[in-house]
């Protein structure tokens, strides 16, 4: 089996998201991909353009 990485939620990792310019925090859904991970949400993903 692969090592399990755990966050303490104090620890988690955090970016800045280019639309709004606010800080998001690493999600569990986003464990596979965080690295490409670059907006906050999929409001901002779809406004990026705009």
């Amino acid at each position: 089996m692969g090592k399990v990485v755990t966050h303490k939620k104090v620890n988690l990792p955090q970016k800045t998201c280019p639309v709004c310019q606010r800080p998001f925090t690493w999600r569990k859904k986003w464990e596979k991909d965080w690295e490409q991970v670059i907006y906050c949400s999929e409001r901002c993903r779809r406004t990026k353009d705009k």
